[in-house]
């Protein structure tokens, strides 16, 4: 799959993207950016002061933020879009082309397929319910649902990818061209789930960070055997309808999004963009499938890191981490559906998503008041071991909005940020690599 493979994420964390990208392009060529479209003040929504984690409250630095989201399209990347906080202040822009037919912009509200994001909603929905005492998650698997138990894992195991449970979706996407050949598919959750458990152990239940998106397959699928409802709809009644995010939802079988949205490319074997921005997400489902905006995912993440969508004991136990990697354990961790990463400016929260041809990154202070969410419109374009600009703009840009510029430029000559871990492999494996062409957009 891709739903959490972490361009966005490791390019934001200065390393090589991770494992091998579906289709890796040659390096990208640059084009002209967009206009970014920055916004005045929000109106109060109960965040609370801004941390201490570079810039002053309140003072994003607009200008710095308008060039750093055209230095990610001035590098290669088709269109981008963002939007970031401080407070009470908020900053949104876009560059680039949403659309490379029409030449239609891109712009801050679009809806995007947002991928393994998805997880954190999930997560949280299941500690709401073992708030209320309807899940253990200390309980073993098979205790909810015995078809699919595995000796020794639990329902924080699934949460934590410490399951030792092997991927569905790197059997499913063995080349481009499953990708093309798959993409009018329903498949079944129960479908899902056998192929990934058929698939060999990555390791002993609770002996390491293993990403595997059949783990949160599984953990909808006890949603559902614990409220008797579907998974979607639990997310929707316990997060998403709650915090009125408005424009987010799971598409279900439906191959369109219902907003205005980007096209989702991927660099094809011809030479070309292909747009993969219509297609059946039910291969994700409760792993990655979640359409939002990135308004949607900073009111998310503000309520959920500030206190007001889980209870203490619940939101700490979803804190609790294991490292990416552990021999980088400073460097980030992975706890139930969230994760941290160690970037200038201290730790930051969150979670990132990739889809085929659509990609999200969403980090945040601790306590929410500090965020920026990022979209863009071409993945897997990265050619393993080769410069990456378009990473390497992009970790400038998140940095600027998390830390200020004066962190962003401290990175050094090189542009790049202290070496993270990546939490996802690459969706489909060392199977899918292919050159592919430059991202070329037409002129404007």
């Amino acid at each position: 799959m891709h739903l959490s493979r972490r361009d966005l994420l490791l390019a934001g964390a200065g390393t090589a993207l991770a494992a091998t990208p579906l289709l890796a392009a040659a390096p990208a060529t640059a084009a002209p950016a967009g206009a970014a479209t920055p916004a005045g003040p929000a109106a109060p929504d109960g965040s609370g002061a801004a941390t201490g984690s570079g810039a002053a409250a309140g003072r994003l630095p607009a200008d710095a933020l308008d060039a750093g989201i055209g230095a990610i399209t001035d590098a290669g990347m088709v269109g981008a879009f963002a939007e970031a906080r401080d407070g009470r202040d908020r900053w949104r822009g876009a560059s680039g082309v949403a659309d490379l037919d029409t030449g239609r912009s891109m712009r801050p509200g679009f809806q995007h397929r947002v991928g393994s994001i998805t997880k954190t909603f999930v997560a949280a929905t299941l500690l709401r319910l073992a708030g209320e005492g309807r899940v253990a998650l200390d309980a073993p698997l098979g205790h909810y649902l015995p078809q699919y138990a595995v000796p020794g894992v639990t329902v924080a195991m699934l949460l934590n990818h410490t399951s030792g449970i092997g991927d569905y979706d790197t059997v499913l996407f063995t080349s481009g061209y499953d990708v093309e050949r798959l993409r009018f598919t329903t498949f079944t959750p129960d479908q899902l789930a056998r192929i990934g458990l058929d698939e060999p152990r990555t390791g002993a239940p609770g002996a390491g960070f293993a990403y595997s998106n059949t783990n949160y397959v599984l953990a909808g699928l006890v949603v559902e055997r614990v409220t008797g409802r579907s998974a979607a709809d639990e997310v929707h009644r316990r997060v998403i309808r709650p915090l009125g995010l408005r424009q987010t939802y799971f598409p279900g079988r439906r191959t369109r999004i219902a907003g205005p949205h980007s096209e989702a490319y991927l660099p094809w074997y011809d030479g070309q963009l292909r747009d993969f921005s219509v297609t059946n997400m039910s291969w994700a489902w409760t792993a990655g499938a979640l359409v939002s905006t990135a308004e949607d995912l900073n009111r998310f993440f503000r309520a959920l890191l500030g206190g007001r969508l889980l209870r203490p004991a619940e939101l700490a136990r979803m804190r609790t981490t294991v490292p990416l990697d552990p021999a980088q354990p400073e460097a980030g961790g992975y706890g139930l559906g969230l994760l941290w990463l160690a970037l200038p400016g201290g730790r930051f929260w969150g979670h990132d998503g990739v889809v085929f041809g659509h990609a999200t990154i969403s980090l945040h202070a601790p306590d929410g008041s500090r965020q920026v969410t990022l979209g863009t419109n071409v993945t897997h374009y990265q050619v393993p071991g080769q410069p990456d600009p378009i990473g390497a703009a992009t970790g400038a840009f998140l940095v600027t909005a998390l830390s200020g510029p004066a962190a962003a430029r401290s990175r050094g000559a090189t542009g790049e940020l202290p070496a993270t871990p990546t939490p996802t492999p690459t969706p489909g494996g060392p199977a899918l690599v292919r050159p592919a062409p430059a991202l070329v957009r037409p002129p404007r």
